[in-house]
């Protein structure tokens, strides 16, 4: 059957509940509308019954935290999520529409009864196998200590003794689907339902970010808590979603190829610049270095990593975002002649913005022959594109370091039975290949690899497994010795590698200044960026920044956390004691980064960098999440937009877009060193 089919399509159903950008109305930078929009107002009796019953349940939560009990505490996150959810709609005005006062009721009464069953350590809301049911749930999140929701849906089957799959569900864009009023609608509607048998798991993914940064790390710990919940195969879970979601689906399948069994976008966008244009007829002009961010999250860049991944793409005939999969679908076919395959791509036809009956029917039958042919063996062949390190590795390769980021690297890597293991790379100067003991014919000793000018026979590790790592210098490759001591030279490594965006998906902490700086100037703009990054990560990635000052900074903060630093060296004790480790000097007369000079009076850096008081998390000075208000309209704005540093020249005042003009910005290379201009 050809992939790419189309569908006679019957009666419309099963659609996703989207709120979609504005189109060209979002593209004037001078006049952004607020994301979330505002709320409407609610009867004062009604608020005054909410916040009564909002103050039972957080008593009754602060009971349940003082407990020791280790079942309470692991579960109470299942009851905070709905305080929480209530609370925020309450004080930040996220009631929308006349049925959400109806929703906080029906959220509250849920997490009264849920703080009642747990104090006695019941946890009736986990429902298990053989039930079928409908669930919210909370887990604690890493980056910022938060409690966030996900659903879980579960129908069909009473096998109590068969693992089910599981579809991981990216929602779409919903500027009003807050945490209430996705906990709401998690609580009391299934769709998208899953096949019998399929528990279909629903992140929140930290609002509306088509699970990119913060958002992206919402759902893989709530994969990361399924599987523990409800011991689910790791093996088997597919990574779905429509619209926003599909956007989600496409960029969580290639950057993680060697996770999911499967992947099935819907419709969404798949890169930046051409949706832009078909979508939101917007005219870009972006700086050279925002073009080469674009290849952070731009699917076509990563469409070689599809190859390991069973991949079944759809799309209504007449939705503007079949772009998605046709922009893919493309990527795919142009690959080089000896990689090129073709996209599956279901076509529903006539079919708007919606999924037909019939493509999900089909799309189902797909899914579940990938499920019976799933091995547990890994494959033979590998074909793996990266632009950064933050996604280094697929199955069995692993790649350390590149020989410049933001330009695809790739690595061909091909196993055949006895033969040896032959490597083609390119942009990589040094990379891993492992294998458990299960996954190598016992009367294998060894392995041969061939990689350009080298040709290695490596023995099998004690314990019957096998691994081998190489190292590129001088043009040369050579094996690296596993008993050689780990390097403390500065490279960008996996974690390590920038951009300023990247601290933000890991733990983190804003240190404020304890005094005045330099400049008055440079003091007012700095605490104006940092209420402002506060508010943005609480607005847009749902979660409470957790804020310290200098003095109050302990050893375990360096140790635990990525430090955002906010001031300047007289103003942040805590930079002033770093200030002449970074790769930039700063005093009150200049800013210094390689031979570019600027007047400190009105110039503010703002990088990334390993944190001197402890090379293992980052150091970040001056700023938040870099994508701002303009972006928030359309997701597939919302990608970093600076480099490793900047120089903000504060004459310019911060919009909608940047924190000021920006003067200068670049990358740092690979040893974390000013590029030459």
């Amino acid at each position: 059957m050809n992939s790419r089919l189309f569908l006679v399509p019957f009666l419309l159903a099963w659609t996703t509940s989207t709120t979609l950008a504005d189109g060209p109305t979002d593209n004037q930078a001078n006049s952004v509308r607020p994301v979330p929009p505002p709320g409407i107002a609610i009867d004062d009796e009604v608020r005054a019954n909410l916040q009564k019953e909002l103050g039972t349940l957080k008593d009754q939560i602060a009971e349940l935290r003082k407990s020791k009990s280790a079942i309470i505490q692991q579960y109470l996150p299942d009851v905070e999520i709905f305080a929480r959810a209530v609370e925020l709609a309450l004080n930040e005005d996220g009631f929308f529409e006349p049925k959400d006062s109806e929703r906080a009721k029906l959220v509250l009464q849920e997490g009264l009864s849920r703080a009642s069953a747990l104090k006695g350590e019941g946890t009736p809301w986990k429902f298990y196998y053989g039930l079928p049911q409908q669930t919210v749930r909370g887990f604690r999140s890493k980056l910022d200590g938060t409690v966030q929701p996900y659903g879980v849906v579960r129908s069909g089957s009473n096998d109590t003794d068969k693992v089910p799959r599981a579809d991981i569900w990216c929602r779409g864009r919903s500027e009003k689907g807050l945490e209430l009023q996705f906990i709401a609608t998690r609580m009391t509607n299934p769709d998208p339902a899953p096949e019998p048998g399929v528990i279909m798991i629903h992140p929140f993914g930290r609002y509306c970010n088509a699970n990119k940064l913060a958002g992206e790390v919402d759902t893989l710990e709530v994969l990361e808590h399924a599987v523990k919940e409800y011991k689910l195969d790791p093996k088997r879970v597919v990574i779905r979603g429509f619209s926003m979601g599909g956007a989600a689906a496409w960029h969580l399948a290639v950057h993680y190829p060697d996770k999911w069994l499967a992947a099935n976008p819907g419709a969404g966008f798949s890169e930046t610049p051409q949706f832009l244009k078909v979508f939101q007829s917007e005219e870009l002009k972006p700086t050279w270095y925002e073009q080469k961010l674009w290849q952070m999250y731009d699917c076509p860049v990563w469409a070689r990593n599809l190859r390991m991944l069973p991949t079944i793409a759809y799309s209504g005939e007449i939705d503007k975002q079949k772009q998605a999969a046709d922009v893919m679908a493309a990527a795919c076919w142009n690959l080089p002649e000896n990689e090129r395959f073709e996209l599956t791509h279901i076509i529903a036809p006539k079919t708007a913005h919606k999924v037909d009956p019939t493509a999900r029917i089909e799309i189902e039958r797909r899914l579940a022959i990938l499920d019976g042919l799933r091995s547990s063996e890994p494959p033979r062949q590998i074909s793996f594109t990266t632009t950064t390190l933050q996604y280094n590795q697929a199955h069995w390769v692993t790649i350390n370091a590149l020989e410049e980021h933001w330009v695809p690297a790739t690595v061909f890597a091909e196993w055949e039975g006895v033969k040896p293991i032959t490597l083609q790379v390119s942009n990589v100067t040094d990379l891993s290949l492992n294998l458990d003991a299960s996954s190598i014919p016992l009367n294998e000793s060894a392995i041969h690899v061939v990689l350009e000018n080298l040709y290695v026979r490596v023995a099998r590790r004690s314990d019957l497994s096998w691994g081998v790592r190489f190292r590129k210098v001088g043009g040369k490759w050579g094996q690296v010795s596993p008993i050689e001591p780990p390097s403390t030279e500065l490279r960008k490594k996996h974690g390590l590698q920038g951009p300023i965006d990247d601290a933000f998906m890991g733990p983190f902490l804003f240190v404020k200044p304890t005094a005045t700086g330099h400049h008055p100037r440079v003091d007012q703009w700095v605490e104006a960026e940092f209420e402002r990054a506060v508010l943005e990560w609480h607005r847009q990635m749902r979660g409470d920044a957790i804020v310290k000052s200098s003095d109050q900074l302990k050893p375990e903060d360096i140790e635990n956390y990525n430090l955002i630093l906010w001031g300047d060296p007289k103003s942040n004790p805590t930079l002033g004691k770093i200030a002449d480790k970074l790769p930039i000097q700063w005093n009150r007369e200049q800013v210094v980064i390689g031979d570019r000079k600027f007047d400190a009076a009105n110039h503010v850096p703002v990088l990334i960098y390993p944190n001197p008081l402890n090379p293992q998390r980052y150091v970040v000075l001056n700023s938040g999440f870099t994508y701002r208000e303009y972006d928030y309209l359309n997701n597939a704005r919302q990608i970093p937009k600076l480099p490793d540093w900047a120089v903000v020249d504060l004459s310019t005042p911060p919009d909608s877009r940047f924190p000021g003009k920006i003067a200068e910005a670049n990358f740092f290379d690979e040893k974390w060193s000013i590029k030459p201009r």
